[in-house]
């Protein structure tokens, strides 16, 4: 197997990161932090013009047609750019929820704690919610990323997005990889650039070490999103052509080896994002605890991404039981 991205996977990352480059910059980002708006429907609406939410869907149904490996390619660019709002949940509904593939819908899910609590993230901004019918009512609830508004939905339960999860988990990893790379390029930069004692402080070996930390945790952790990106692929073109009487235990086997290399690769992307935003940070000194410095503002929106889809906690049992299994020959424990 060829684990380098074709050039075709290259053109549209390049392609997006260009798009996001020039329609979400740092004013864009620092303008919708001090205005406090979370959602801008005019760039919701050029993303869906450019396929970002119709990627996966097949091209009979109006859409790309391509699959997990390129998807989780632009959301890493989508994470790098700190672009806000329900993307995740956006492109999962696309061929579920009318206009969520065209961008002229917003849609959220119940993807906040443990299963899914009665946390919902942009519920005022959203058309719709993944798996329910009409809005639910909320109250607001305070957020630690201020692009992230949170509320606590009253009156009903959450709905059920089991369907949604894992695919959810790798997309929403995929956005930490993202800001992981974001925040590595913000500290070497800031260590080329500031002096101290007459030299870069990169040049001190402290600060050497904390920036190869980073790098290291980065690339471990988007090697490990897309091979989750890559075996989950595989398993749904095979699923598509099983034949009707496939091996159950075959397919269990399958399902499990999955959700095991999702469940890594969300855990490895959650503990990459925040480390690598609080070491940024930690090389930036007293500049990086400033509201002026984007930094913060990647470790705040990685908080809230570890909480989405599928928890740390989860990650590790989806991730025990897979180790058991393969461990005993295929039997779960």
């Amino acid at each position: 197997m060829d684990f380098q991205p074709t050039r075709d996977q290259r053109d549209l990352r390049a392609g997006v990161r260009e798009l996001l480059a020039g329609r979400y910059g740092r004013d864009a980002l620092r303008a919708a932090v001090d205005g406090g708006s979370a959602v801008d429907r005019e760039l919701w609406r050029e993303l869906g013009a450019a396929g970002f939410f119709a990627l996966r869907l097949p091209e009979a149904e109006g859409g790309v047609g391509l699959g997990l490996p390129e998807a989780v390619l632009v959301f890493e660019e989508a994470g790098r750019a700190l672009l806000p709002g329900p993307l995740v949940a956006t492109h999962l509904a696309a061929g579920a929820v009318p206009g969520a593939a065209a961008g002229t819908a917003v849609v959220t899910a119940f993807d906040l704690g443990e299963r899914g609590g009665p946390l919902v993230s942009y519920l005022a901004e959203a058309d719709a919610v993944l798996g329910t019918a009409g809005l639910p009512p909320g109250e607001p609830v305070r957020s630690a990323d201020p692009l992230t508004p949170l509320h606590r939905v009253t009156g009903s339960g959450p709905a059920d997005v089991s369907a949604y999860r894992e695919a959810g988990a790798l997309l929403t990893a995929a956005l930490q990889v993202g800001s992981a790379l974001r925040t590595l390029e913000l500290a070497v930069r800031y260590a080329g650039e500031r002096e101290q004692f007459g030299q870069p402080i990169g040049a001190f070996q402290a600060v050497k070490h904390l920036c190869a930390g980073m790098l290291v945790r980065a690339e471990v952790a988007r090697t490990a999103v897309y091979a989750a990106a890559v075996t989950a692929q595989a398993a749904d073109a095979a699923d598509g052509q099983a034949a009707d009487g496939q091996d159950a235990d075959g397919e269990a086997a399958e399902a499990a080896e999955v959700a095991g290399e999702i469940a890594a690769a969300k855990l490895l992307a959650d503990e990459a994002a925040v480390r690598n935003a609080r070491d940024c940070l930690q090389v930036h000194g007293g500049m990086g605890f400033t509201w002026e410095a984007d930094v913060h503002l990647h470790l705040k929106r990685a908080w809230v991404r570890a909480e989405q889809w599928v928890t740390a906690a989860e990650a590790e049992e989806a991730l025990a039981a897979e180790l058991s299994r393969t461990a005993t020959g295929g039997e779960a424990r």
